[in-house]
């Protein structure tokens, strides 16, 4: 079978083969979920004691490669076997080989559904420079969604990739014309700039991050300014929704603050696979 067929859409080995790695970069993308926050909060801390003439608290390496994952219970290191995608999880029933300790269902479920994700891209844009631009992008809203969802952070280390990723894989109009793309960065950040200050002189108080803008600014340099309403209206209204779900179910104060990147990012994944039709239902809509 020649190699080329790989790179059509609709090719079932692609999507097989898209799902097998999309397993493999969910594990790392649990790594990330964890380790980045603690990074930024390890490397304020370190700002904070030597601007202050303090011991530095942390001297040692943690990043996304060192040290090696452990048990956040006993401290167990896991080994090889342990650390494979979703299989290990069912293996050891959810609890770790050494101490018992319940693993908590999110780490199969994100490697889960990045190998589905990775299958489906695969399936609808094939495995070439635009189905892996596709998988790559998909990734980066999985981590920055969860990370969001624990912190309420959206780390510069991910929006600023995915924003400058978005006007290089549009060089060449992969997804739209470069213009379209530079055009809906600004756009994207300056139009949450300016809803965040608007309320911000109103209420007095903060609507939401800057992280909130950078997302935004990403899926503008991905899909383009003409997007942009569709993104901003469905994320307002599943955030909405959600948001309204959780005051009735489980009592959430409404002045308790909510991540918005999340939402965000569900409006980019469907603008990723349907925003051609999703523009078209939004511009008929309103006219």
């Amino acid at each position: 079978m020649n190699t080329w067929l790989l790179t059509l859409p609709g090719s079932p080995l692609a999507a097989v083969i898209a799902a097998a790695f999309g397993l493999l970069i969910g594990s790392f993308l649990n790594v990330v979920i964890y380790r980045i926050p603690k990074m930024m909060q390890r490397e304020s801390e370190n700002y904070i004691a030597f601007e202050t003439d303090r011991p530095v608290p942390h001297a040692d390496r943690f990043n996304l490669m060192v040290p090696r994952s452990n048990c956040p219970h006993c401290g167990h290191r896991i080994g090889a076997l342990e650390n494979v995608p979703v299989l290990s999880w069912l293996f050891l029933g959810g609890k770790c080989s050494d101490c018992k300790a319940a693993i908590p269902w999110r780490y199969p479920l994100i490697e889960f559904g990045t190998g589905l994700l990775a299958a489906l891209l695969a399936w609808r844009y094939g495995a070439g420079v635009k189905g892996m631009a596709a998988m790559a992008f998909a990734c980066f809203l999985i981590a920055l969604t969860f990370i969001d969802a624990d912190t309420q952070l959206l780390p510069d280390d991910l929006t600023l990739p995915l924003l400058w990723g978005g006007l290089l894989v549009n060089l060449n109009g992969t997804f739209v014309p470069l213009p379209d793309a530079v055009i809906g960065a600004a756009a994207g950040y300056l139009s949450l700039w300016t809803i965040y200050w608007l309320f911000k002189l109103l209420t007095g108080k903060e609507g939401m991050g800057y992280g909130d803008f950078k997302l935004l600014a990403a899926l503008g340099a991905w899909f383009g300014w003409a997007m942009l309403p569709a993104i901003i209206l469905l994320s307002s209204v599943v955030g909405a929704v959600v948001g309204i779900a959780l005051i009735v179910l489980t009592k959430r104060g409404r002045d308790k603050p909510m991540p918005f990147g999340p939402f965000l990012a569900a409006a980019g994944m469907i603008s990723l696979f349907a925003g051609p039709v999703l523009q078209a239902m939004l511009f008929g809509f309103l006219a």
